[in-house]
């Protein structure tokens, strides 16, 4: 029987074979180990912990080992090391295994039920959030959660459930996999795969674009409807896997495979400084990158600067916060390895649904309203100022772009514009070297698209961040299913809010970006081309997609 399943394309098509799988589907054993619910007797207390922490121990050795394959060649795989990471991270965390361990001690609860329990509590802490991206973190808890689980019951790993030959390429149907199960796909006849949970930020995606297999995420019952040995086409473009095609439907997307691995052996790499708007003005493309190490990718992918370096990623989790010397050296890695192109470097976005640790996250609101980004920074001037001078030292190395999140009071900008000139002045006395920094504003509320002329009287350059511009106006959390319809960046008071900034950018002569899902979305270019706008921020691995819908056929 023929039908169609949809979820969300994990991985973008980019001329290339990402956009299209088509073999024979394999089922990925679940990694959901029902968890008996018995109690214990007080004198198997201390065995029942100790199971719990050599079941946690052997989910970390898994970890390692995992990372340990990828070492010889980690620049190719930063984004998965860095899962991998936040895995072995929530492994550690006292907060979980101290949970069992009082679940186990005072209720006498057994292992499993004692994982179960805490997890919720947990969860439910993620649940509360209003961040996409921190809220789909708890994705990664249930894998760690899962992972200990199934190591409690003796459940063979996922290797093992690899056929030795295969005559036609495999697609893997899941409930949900971990970037270390996902890890297993390198070298494998694995031409896809499709989950049924996950979002379009979770790390199921982000490894799917890592590794550029075709994927589909958040397919709610695919591994419950689809059977082993089906025929599959995974349409990672379209986020629809279909089951058992009809000859026509085969053929169809056999043809498009085959064009695009055409496209992909015969077009010559597309040179991004070539590209060009329809009035034949340059179009520019940064990267957004989360960590230092995130420069080799975006080189690789022909960025021509970072447009957006999220330095949060730097501090979250982190007991005590990075010192002026950690930062310091952080922001001139990203300088140096650039070579001279510019780096955008965000100050602390932190706050509300991404607190900076679990003591920040008890202490205040997770509202996306509440204190964040520039709002605590100038709460804790402190911290501030130790991110600003590291700024300013590592711009002693090369050009760099700062730039502040979440303003929309005049009185807020000239407050960051003393700290700023405070910071020189300390280095000074101090008699460290420091450089020039040009100074930006992210305008992502709607109240600071409106005002845009107070920012371009005190800023050197503008960024527009979509993804809360377009949250923040339309009143959409496009996190929750219920109402992500209505989240649309072709929304027209989006569309006038953009239409509206970008003008009075250009008539006054100032540098103007785009960031966030929309800059690197193919659909939207032509659109935000039309307006005027020429430089887009974006996911390094978004960048061939956008270069190819730029350019004309040969």
């Amino acid at each position: 029987m023929s039908f169609c399943v949809h979820g969300l394309a994990a991985s973008l098509g980019d001329g290339d074979t990402k956009g299209i799988a088509i073999g024979r589907a394999i089922r990925a054993p679940s990694s959901r180990v029902h968890a008996k619910h018995y109690l214990i007797a007080p004198e198997k207390v201390a065995d029942e912990v100790a199971r719990v922490h050599l079941a946690r121990d052997a989910a970390i050795k898994d970890m390692q080992r995992a990372q340990h394959n990828l070492l010889a060649n980690k620049d190719e795989a930063q984004e998965l090391f860095a899962i991998i990471d936040v895995h072995l991270m929530l492994l550690q965390d006292d907060a979980l295994i101290n949970g069992v361990r009082h679940y186990i001690q005072q209720c006498h609860y057994n292992a499993e039920w004692a994982l179960a329990a805490q997890l919720e509590v947990i969860a439910a802490q993620f649940d509360a959030m209003t961040s996409i991206y921190m809220r789909e973190r708890k994705g990664d808890l249930e894998q760690v959660v899962e992972r200990i689980l199934a190591h409690l019951a003796g459940v063979a790993p996922l290797q093992n459930s690899f056929p030795t030959h295969a005559d036609e390429p495999l697609v893997f149907i899941a409930h949900d996999l971990s970037p270390a199960e996902m890890l297993r796909f390198k070298g494998r006849e694995v031409a896809g795969f499709v989950t049924d949970a996950g979002g379009k930020t979770s790390h199921t995606a982000i490894v799917a674009r890592s590794l550029g297999i075709p994927a589909i995420v958040g397919a709610k019952n695919a591994s419950l409807l689809v059977r082993p040995g089906d025929q599959v086409i995974v349409d990672a473009n379209a986020g629809v896997l279909i089951v058992n095609p009809s000859e026509s439907v085969l053929r169809h997307y056999q043809h498009r495979y085959q064009h695009q691995r055409q496209q992909a052996r015969t077009a010559p790499k597309a040179v991004h400084e070539s590209l060009q708007a329809p009035n034949g003005s340059p179009i520019t493309l940064l990267a957004n990158i989360e960590l230092p190490s995130d420069t080799a990718t975006a080189l690789a992918a022909g960025a021509q600067g970072i447009g957006l370096f999220r330095t949060e990623f730097l501090f979250m989790g982190r007991t005590p916060l990075p010192s002026e010397d950690e930062q310091y050296t952080a922001y001139s890695q990203v300088v140096q390895t650039m070579r001279g192109l510019p780096v955008t470097i965000r100050t602390i976005d932190i706050g509300a649904d991404k607190p900076l640790n679990e003591h920040a996250a008890q202490t205040h609101s997770h509202s996306a309203l509440g204190l964040r980004a520039i709002r605590w920074c100038l709460a804790d001037p402190a911290m501030f100022m130790t991110q600003l001078k590291a700024l300013l030292r590592a711009s002693a190395h090369g050009c760099i772009h700062v730039l502040i999140p979440m303003l929309i009071h005049e009185s807020e900008i000239k407050q960051v514009l003393r700290l700023v000139e405070q910071a020189k002045a300390e280095l000074s006395s101090a008699a460290i070297t420091q450089g020039e920094i040009r100074l930006g504003a992210m305008i992502e509320v709607p109240a600071a698209a409106l005002a845009i002329a107070t920012f371009l009287r005190y800023f050197d350059f503008l960024s527009i961040g979509t993804n809360d511009l377009i949250q923040y106006t339309l009143a959409v959390d496009r996190a929750d299913e219920s109402v992500a319809h209505l989240y649309d960046p072709a929304h027209p008071a989006v569309q006038f809010l953009l239409q509206s900034i970008t003008e009075q950018c250009l008539a006054a002569g100032k540098p103007l970006s785009i960031c966030g899902e929309m800059a690197g979305d193919p659909a939207h270019t032509a659109s935000l081309l039309a307006m005027g706008l020429r430089v887009f921020s974006m996911h390094p691995s978004q960048m061939a997609a956008f270069v190819a819908a730029q350019t004309p056929p040969r």
